[in-house]
């Protein structure tokens, strides 16, 4: 094997990693947790409202487990 074809075997891979990652992002089952995400530096520091988003990250990320079977 060539120098020139393991870099370009490297080169192939590593655009697959970025497109897969790509589709991961812009796919529609992850938007709602992404714009619940996004919004995590507007709570407010109340305890009540952490404790909260707390809760709710983990119900989500049980959700997430469960789609993934």
């Amino acid at each position: 094997m060539d120098i020139n074809v393991i870099r370009g075997l490297g080169t192939i891979f590593a655009l697959f990693a970025f497109l897969c990652i790509v589709a991961w992002a812009y796919n529609a089952r992850s938007k709602d947790r992404f714009e619940d995400d996004g919004m995590i530096p507007f709570l407010e520091d109340d305890d009540d409202t952490v404790e909260s988003a707390n809760k709710n990250a983990e119900q989500k990320n049980a959700n997430d487990d469960k789609g993934s079977e």
